[in-house]
């Protein structure tokens, strides 16, 4: 049964044994000729940064952006717009675990109802995930402003359930036009949920590692992302609200959701997929137990 506890103790013992070896497991890269294109997104990050949000907006042209979440961080994402005083055309806390297309294409009709020319999704990777969904059907532009360390903000990449089935695609325009990380709004995050997330977020980076479409560039950031995390992750176990941990935490997801968005997907996110959209798991849970085994 996959647990917090489990989880948690997944991240310490995976830590422990792979990210002192990285050296060993990167490869020479500059040896052969490779490809890189920088992404689209503007990425804003440091503290209280989501007082920003009227600014960027404004930038992208926003009058009336809609307010994606999930449930359960429906409150959470209603204050921050608030204290940020940004007009918007309503909110919508429906997200879901992977996507579902129903979920979707209620969403559309009610932001196109609703007079919406901008999304703004607050949250994790199931918020961002509707908001990608949403962009990808309707061509609004979007923000994102990521509360856990899941880094789908990062790739273009958006993954959707219909039937029992998850199928994904990958497209540049898929991608958020403006990420803001904004290290305060994980201190709320619970310091088991930080170590799911961030496992979440280091399995991206360890697959940079060995995708066939690597490059120098990526393996470099997949080292610092994992380096940054594997620093950062027992401290927040040990004490949740250190600053600096939660900083390198964030900093790392950000380059291990660019390292994947720089690459194709292999073998832990392809298991992960199949077995997420099957069995409707928990997609940072899923990804925090497959890690160690398709790294083994």
């Amino acid at each position: 049964m996959v647990t917090r506890r489990s989880c948690s103790a997944a991240c310490r013992a995976w830590i422990s044994r792979r990210w002192q070896r990285l050296p060993d497991i990167l490869p020479p890269g500059l040896s052969r000729g490779f490809v890189y294109e920088p992404q689209k997104s503007r990425v804003i990050f440091g503290r209280a940064t989501v007082q920003q949000l009227p600014e960027e907006a404004r930038r992208l042209r926003m009058s009336r952006p809609l307010i994606l979440s999930t449930p359960e961080q429906a409150h959470q994402a209603v204050e921050i717009v608030r204290a940020s005083g940004l007009d918007i055309a309503g909110s919508l806390p429906v997200a879901q675990m992977h996507t579902p297309v129903d979920v979707t294409e209620r969403a559309v009709e009610q932001a196109r109802q609703l007079g919406a020319d901008g999304l703004i999704a607050i949250g994790g990777g199931s918020t961002i995930g509707l908001g990608k969904a949403i962009a990808t059907r309707t061509g609004l532009d979007q923000i994102a402003v990521p509360t856990t360390y899941a880094g789908s903000e990062m790739t273009p990449i958006l993954g959707e359930t219909a039937g029992g089935q998850k199928t994904t695609r990958r497209d540049p325009s898929i991608l958020p036009e403006t990420v803001i990380y904004d290290v305060d709004l994980t201190l709320g995050l619970p310091a088991e949920m930080s170590a799911i997330s961030g496992l979440n977020a280091i399995a991206h980076a360890v697959e940079a590692l060995y995708a066939n479409d690597r490059n120098p560039i990526v393996e470099q950031m997949a080292e610092a992302a994992i380096t940054a995390l594997g620093h950062a992750l027992p401290a927040i176990l040990r004490e949740p609200g250190n600053i600096a941990a939660r900083t390198d935490a964030l900093y790392g997801a950000w380059l291990c959701g660019a390292c994947l968005g720089q690459v194709s997907m292999a073998l832990h996110h392809k298991l992960c997929h199949v077995l997420g959209g099957a069995f409707d798991l928990p997609h940072a849970q899923t990804h925090a137990i497959i890690l160690p085994h398709a790294t083994a």
